[in-house]
């Protein structure tokens, strides 16, 4: 099973946890503080919701491509870096309350994208950053903190 990833900084979190549900006309496969997730069959999706600043636009954070095991991101990581593409790579990190593994790269416009497996449930997100982080922040998703593209979230 794969499906795309699209992952929202959105400023009202209920409001969008609602609209989504009415839209797609399922529950969220996940809720913790500040984030949803929804894993939806039709047309396969994982929409990620993370909470942003009071006011500000949603946002896209990042996008991503979820498969269903750490050998499919071992697959992409060699032919994303056979292609020349940057790769980078994260095993058993934890991003939004989700053991993964996983390999970042960047479209043409700083865009972040990811491949990832869900490998176990986390109760804590260390990788879901406040909306207007610092580049000097730690960012343990896609981008090393100080780097020219933006921070996955």
């Amino acid at each position: 099973m794969s499906r795309v990833q699209l992952a929202l900084r959105v400023a009202d979190l209920e409001g969008s946890v609602a609209f989504y549900r009415s839209l797609f006309g399922v529950e969220p496969a996940k809720r913790r503080p500040g984030y949803a997730n929804f894993a939806i069959a039709e047309p396969p999706l994982k929409l990620v919701l993370i909470e942003g600043g009071d006011g500000e636009p949603t946002v896209m954070d990042h996008l991503g491509v979820e498969v269903g095991s750490t050998d499919e991101v071992r697959a992409a990581t060699t032919r994303l870096s056979d292609l020349g593409l940057f790769t980078q790579v994260e095993e058993d990190t934890t991003c939004c309350y989700a053991l993964q593994d996983k390999v970042w790269v960047h479209g043409p416009g700083a865009e972040p994208w990811e491949v990832y497996t869900v490998k176990a449930d986390a109760p804590d997100a260390t990788s879901v950053h406040p909306a207007g982080a610092s580049p000097e922040a730690s960012c343990e998703c896609g981008t090393p903190a100080g780097a020219t593209a933006p921070c996955c979230g």
